[in-house]
């Protein structure tokens, strides 16, 4: 998954002490987009390609390398680089793993950071904490955490076959399974359940957690789950969240292009009878 890149580890340990410099690796977002080098291999700019005045933000560490991230208006846009859609990134590049996850990591925090310039509750303009990874309000004291969202990925099985999906709001034409976001006051049991009637029109039974994954374009943690399908397998689609659902034997299941996803994962462990 996107978040496996080992040997390499992510250290996101808030240092609101550290400085940039002239090499340091830094992020560059306008709107959805992404500020890379016209490269084969995903590169992104250095600090010393930007103004001095211009404020950067540390982020986290991948290895022992500091990222950053630029806060400036307008962006002058630097020889050699372009702006990339984040959404792109995985077609675009699939090397080096770990700035593709860095990527995803800084674009979520880029956009928290965004969104809480003000508070939201006297709204008054809002500063860096000097103890930890928090907006602090200077007038009124509010806190404010990075957003994660939880959600549930779910692979819904009848012996030797899988629901496969498609969504029916995106271009993209890659098998999926049923996710969905948590509700106020549910447990991830629960929203399993939910999600499925909502999109299937089934019932299931004997859930079983797999595994979790940060999925940072969308401020997303993701828990994937195992079910059985209770009573009557027939499908009764939501044709407002989902183009396609689809009854999939194991041998007939088709993955998608990259292993980043979890969704990807499910299906495999599943194609190849682990699951």
């Amino acid at each position: 998954m996107i978040q496996d890149i080992y040997p390499h580890q992510l250290k996101n340990e808030y240092h609101p002490e550290k400085k940039a410099h002239p090499d340091s690796p830094i992020f560059v977002f306008e709107g959805a987009d992404v500020l890379i080098k016209n490269d084969e291999q995903l590169a992104i700019p250095r600090r010393g390609d930007f103004p001095d005045d211009a404020e950067a933000i540390f982020l986290f560490q991948v290895d022992d390398v500091d990222y950053y991230l630029l806060k400036m208006k307008p962006i002058i846009v630097p020889n050699g680089y372009r702006f990339v859609p984040v959404r792109q990134i995985r077609a675009v590049a699939t090397e080096p793993k770990e700035l593709i996850f860095a990527t995803y990591t800084a674009w979520q925090l880029a956009h928290w950071y965004r969104d809480n310039y003000f508070c939201g509750t006297c709204g008054s303009r809002t500063v860096l904490s000097k103890t930890e990874r928090a907006l602090v309000c200077p007038e009124c004291g509010r806190l404010i955490y990075p957003r994660i969202i939880p959600a549930v990925i779910v692979g819904v099985t009848n012996g030797d076959e899988i629901v496969l999906t498609r969504y029916a709001d995106r271009p993209i034409a890659y098998n999926a399974l049923v996710a969905g976001f948590m509700e106020i006051g549910e447990t991830f049991e629960q929203t399993v359940e939910r999600e499925v009637m909502e999109e299937l029109g089934l019932k299931v039974k004997n859930l079983r957690y797999y595994k979790s994954q940060p999925w940072s374009i969308v401020d997303d943690i993701l828990a994937g789950f195992y079910c059985e399908v209770d009573g009557d397998p027939t499908i009764h689609r939501d044709p407002h969240e989902l183009k396609s659902a689809v009854w999939t034997r194991r041998e007939d299941i088709v993955l998608q292009p990259d292993d980043y996803s979890l969704t990807n994962e499910m299906m495999r462990e599943f194609k190849e009878g682990r699951q």
